[in-house]
C-alpha cells in the first residue's frame, strides 16, 4: 500500500516561484491558473492528490515556508505469532 499525503499552501506567503513544482518527485504540483493570491501570484496547488506521497520535498524547497505537508498514518499491523 502506497503512503498517501497532501499539502496545504498558505497563499499569504506563496509567490508562485514553481520550485515546489519543479522538485516534486511525483510531479503532482502545479500553479493555480484560475486564481491569484492577494499579492497577484498564481499559488501552488496539488493537482493529483491520489499520487502525493507526502515526501515533504516541496516544503523543504519552498523559500517562503508556505507549504505544510501531511501524511496519512498507516494502521499498525501486529506481526503474526507462529
Amino acid at each position: 500500500m502506497a503512503v498517501k499525503g497532501w499539502i496545504q499552501v498558505d497563499e499569504r506567503f506563496c509567490k508562485g516561484c514553481e520550485l515546489c513544482v519543479h522538485f516534486c518527485p511525483q510531479q503532482v504540483l502545479g500553479l493555480a491558473s484560475d486564481r491569484l493570491t492577494l499579492k497577484g501570484y498564481h499559488p501552488a496547488q496539488l493537482l493529483d492528490p491520489e499520487r502525493c506521497t507526502g515526501c515533504e520535498v516541496c516544503a523543504v524547497v519552498c523559500p517562503e515556508g508556505a507549504i505544510t505537508v501531511y501524511r496519512q498514518v498507516r494502521p499498525r499491523v501486529p506481526e503474526a505469532v507462529a
